[in-house]
């Protein structure tokens, strides 16, 4: 299916199909050492509403719009393996590049009607995010891709575009459904904290067994396996399936709780109703679902866009992988946007939940 290529031809084509304006995505899933690519043909804009088409999928935050679709049979693929580079890291605190205080500010009080909202309707949890612009005179497209490959095994990194929606680049941890045949796996990944890579040997999810994690962090991770749980329950479409206890999972240089799920699924369960049942998580939304969607849509007071959407193959030779569009950043003109958030529970501390924006916004600065 996808025709083998070098590492540096696939990067020519990637910066030929952006320099010519042609719709593309290349991508690298987690823990793979190849990095894949999807070139369109033609300059369509293709939209999938039923999940039963083949490709690539991009969908927005806002299950109600349209998701777009590289259709397998309107694309060209290729597949290389990428070898880890090397990169000084010279760069300066990118945090500081732009004047952050407005933002808290704004941010800071996002957060707190985030809880009050919370607190008068006895919901659970909202999930409340913000843009961070930082302007550029030079983005160099495959020396930036290149190092998301190598600064993130562990996720799914990504590089996409197309001409009539713009360029998306990120490196996201958190599936939202793998699929083949009968069988699906998902996970419930929430709380954050920022990592000392010098305490721990590998690397491995195994060596964060001994991580402490605070009351809010924990009750916000059980809320988004309860929630998957209660989903499938309801829609009576698992004949089996299997729970992990939650554990601490490494992205980057920040640690998050994760719970794995998995089983199989009912004869009359179709994608689109899985995809439906899951998205927005209350990872990237809230619980309950369509009331946090609304409060987000109506008081965020900016686009989400892709952001908190979702990405991946979609029925090809048989499965779906497919996950949810977190740590990304979107260029437009002369500036990069990056997009951060966190949820918010009844035990949530606004100044704390600013500051752990701006340890996730570091994920991606320091690739910039």
């Amino acid at each position: 299916m996808f025709e083998n290529k070098s590492i540096n031809e696939l990067f020519a084509k990637v910066q030929q199909a952006f320099e010519t304006k042609k719709p593309f995505v290349v991508y690298r899933q987690a823990e793979s050492d190849f990095v894949k690519g999807f070139f369109q043909t033609n300059n369509d804009l293709c939209n999938t509403k039923d999940y039963l088409d083949s490709g690539f999928v991009f969908a927005p935050f806002d299950n109600a719009l349209p998701s777009i679709l590289f259709p397998l049979s309107e694309s060209e693929l290729y597949a290389s393996k990428f070898t880890n580079a090397r990169f000084i890291d010279n760069q300066k605190d990118l945090s500081m590049v732009s004047n952050l205080e407005n933002s808290k500010a704004s941010h800071i009080a996002l957060v707190e009607k985030g809880i009050k909202f919370l607190e008068n309707n006895n919901y659970k949890k909202v999930v409340l995010s913000r843009k961070q612009a930082i302007p550029t005179s030079e983005f160099n497209l495959v020396e930036t891709f290149k190092k998301l490959l190598t600064s993130y095994s562990n996720a799914l990194v990504y590089c996409w575009f197309h001409p009539k929606v713009g360029l998306w680049l990120g490196a996201t941890p958190e599936t939202l459904l793998k699929v083949s045949k009968t069988t699906f796996a998902t996970m419930a990944l929430a709380g954050t904290q920022v990592i000392d890579n010098k305490n721990y040997s590998s690397g491995h999810d195994s060596d964060y067994k001994d991580v402490v994690w605070k009351v809010k962090e924990i009750k916000e991770q059980k809320h988004v396996t309860d929630f998957i749980l209660e989903q499938f329950e309801q829609g009576r479409v698992l004949n089996d399936f299997r729970v992990s206890k939650p554990y601490t999972s490494k992205a980057g240089n920040l640690l998050h709780l994760r719970t794995d799920i998995s089983g199989k699924l009912s004869p009359e369960l179709t994608l689109k109703n899985i995809i439906n049942l899951l998205h927005p998580t209350p990872a990237v939304c809230g619980v309950p679902k369509q009331e946090a969607k609304d409060f987000i849509l109506q008081n965020e007071n900016y686009n989400r866009e892709y952001y908190t959407g979702f990405l991946g193959e979609l029925n090809l030779a048989g499965t779906s992988n497919l996950y949810v569009n977190l740590r990304c950043m979107q260029l437009i003109k002369n500036t990069i946007e990056i997009y951060i958030g966190g949820g918010i529970t009844n035990d949530s501390n606004p100044e704390n939940e600013w500051e752990e924006t701006v340890a996730k916004s570091k994920i991606m600065l320091k690739v910039l």
